[in-house]
């Protein structure tokens, strides 16, 4: 007898963010244990010359400088650039043509859309940094903080990330398999959207810096700093 697809998705909750939560449920993975604080991962990850960049970075007294007054450009900019990742995502006429025969369309389609994401996000986040390093020290030392960061953990999330596809290729035959006598891949249309799902948290996840750095920006502009 056949499994729905209620049932195949259905999973015990994970606490985590959407992001992860989603990956979890869509790759038939449980609940990850209680792991090391954060500060210990951190410490994991960071390798002992980075690990000086970003106590240099923390402990420096920047020259101040002019105040950014671009804030709501910037603002403006991101809110264009999200909106357009969205309208890609969220497009069917590609994903409509693909079938349930084989996932391989399936994962091009995802990585494309995930390139497109690093190719868009990555240098508003550039852009927000080199404004904040000509506004007030607080806001430069914020600026180089982040610079250290992204170098410092964009590799583990990219490697993260590429586990994307793989995780919606299981859940892709998990659905097929489980629904072998539904008629005309009635499946499918449940696969579809869980994919763009997917892809929209993970839109979420590479804006909360560029939100964090634009907040930041807009404090001078907001108090009317000079």
């Amino acid at each position: 007898m056949s499994v729905s697809v209620a049932a195949v998705q259905q999973r015990a909750p994970v606490s985590a963010p959407a992001f992860v939560r989603l990956l979890a449920r869509l790759g038939d993975v449980g609940a990850p244990s209680a792991g090391p604080a954060l500060s210990e991962r951190l410490g994991q990850w960071i390798d002992w010359n980075r690990a000086i960049a970003l106590s240099r970075a923390l402990d420096a007294v920047p020259t101040p400088g002019s105040f950014p007054t671009q804030a709501e450009g910037e603002a403006a900019a991101c809110a264009r650039v999200r909106a357009s990742l969205r309208t890609a995502i969220m497009r069917t006429d590609k994903l409509e043509k693909l079938t349930g025969e084989d996932f391989a369309p399936f994962r091009r389609h995802c990585v494309d859309l995930q390139r497109s994401l690093l190719a868009s996000t990555g240098p508003l986040r550039g852009r927000l940094r080199d404004a904040l390093a000509t506004g007030s020290p607080e806001q430069a030392r914020l600026a180089e903080v982040d610079a250290v960061m992204e170098m410092t953990l964009s590799p583990r999330e990219h490697a993260l990330l590429a586990t994307t596809p793989t995780l919606l290729g299981q859940y892709f035959e998990r659905l097929k398999r489980a629904n072998a006598d539904a008629p005309d891949d009635a499946w499918l249309p449940t696969f579809r959207r869980d994919l763009q799902d997917v892809l929209l948290a993970e839109l979420d996840v590479r804006f909360h810096p560029i939100e964090a750095l634009l907040a930041a920006l807009r404090t001078s502009h907001v108090s009317g700093t000079p």
